[in-house]
């Protein structure tokens, strides 16, 4: 039973598209979040998602500065210009350092490895219907993650909105 009420996802994590969310998350290449953040919005005008608000998948403050960017919150921040959907930046927070998820095997590792990995801060995600960003969802364990945390400081639905999965 999955806390998370669906995750959406325009494109599969292959090809062109595989290339430039590693571009956008390894190899600084900032610029890429624009052009992704718009297919995203294409996407939801075709596929509506009920939300109000957008939340990106924090990092972990270590890993944040090692990269220098948060990949995940610069498709928030111009997917909210896109929407005109307010972006949360502070509301939901990384409180324990992960394993990379694409360093663990199997599914129920990754749900292990991410337990308990988030938190909310404040009450400005009560009652809102939050559309939760991130670039690829894997096996959906950080997202599922994220959603318990937001859930549990009163978020009325969460929906994953990502810019490929692998499922």
């Amino acid at each position: 039973n999955s806390t998370i009420d669906g995750i959406r996802a325009p494109f599969r994590f292959e090809g062109v598209i595989r290339q430039a969310v590693h571009q956008l998350k390894y190899r600084n290449l900032r610029i890429l979040a624009g052009p992704l953040a718009e297919l995203m919005k294409d996407y939801m005008a075709r596929t509506p998602i009920p939300s109000d608000a957008v939340v990106a998948v924090p990092l972990h403050p270590r890993r944040l500065r090692e990269r220098g960017y948060n990949q995940s919150a610069l498709l928030a921040i111009e997917l909210g210009k896109l929407t005109s959907m307010p972006v949360l930046p502070d509301s939901l927070i990384r409180q324990r350092h992960a394993l990379p998820q694409a360093k663990t095997a199997s599914v129920e590792e990754r749900r292990a490895n991410m337990s308990g990995a988030f938190v909310c801060r404040g009450q400005e995600l009560k009652n809102r219907k939050v559309l939760l960003i991130d670039d690829v969802a894997t096996s959906a364990a950080t997202l599922e993650a994220c959603a318990v945390a937001l859930k549990d400081a009163g978020a009325a639905s969460v929906w994953g909105l990502v810019v490929a999965r692998e499922i």
